[in-house]
């Protein structure tokens, strides 16, 4: 079923709201998330403290993919719940290293965790 077309609660914000939202965060999460490859190309990061930054993307860009390619809300709110998993592991990770890193990734995380209320609401209601 096509996103619009969906039932969705009454929190769900327009779908604009998502391109500023976005529009917002994706630089922030360009540039923490490149000082993060940064320090661990100069060996100044082990890799378990980058593999969850890897994870977090990986999963960040499987989202659009499988909510509005699949249509599948199952699978799309298993991924978004890992996007919020792997970035608090990454920011958990990160911290005693660059905790600027860690703060920055405060909005993401809000706006992560609102995503998945919101998918696993829009599952729920569309089972």
């Amino acid at each position: 079923m096509n996103y619009e077309e969906l039932i969705k609660p009454w929190f769900a914000p327009p779908s604009s709201a998502f391109g500023i939202a976005w529009g917002i965060l994706y630089p922030v999460i360009f540039l923490s998330f490149g000082y993060v490859f940064y320090m661990a190309l100069k060996k100044q990061l082990p890799f378990m403290v980058v593999l969850p930054f890897l994870l977090n993307l990986l999963f960040n860009f499987l989202f659009t993919p499988i909510q509005f390619g699949l249509e599948s809300n199952l699978l799309a709110s298993i991924d978004v719940l890992l996007v919020v998993i792997t970035l608090v592991w990454a920011m958990i990770a990160v911290y005693q290293y660059a905790p600027i890193v860690t703060y920055v990734q405060i909005p993401y995380l809000l706006w992560g965790l609102f995503a998945a209320i919101l998918q696993i609401s829009i599952t729920w209601l569309n089972w």
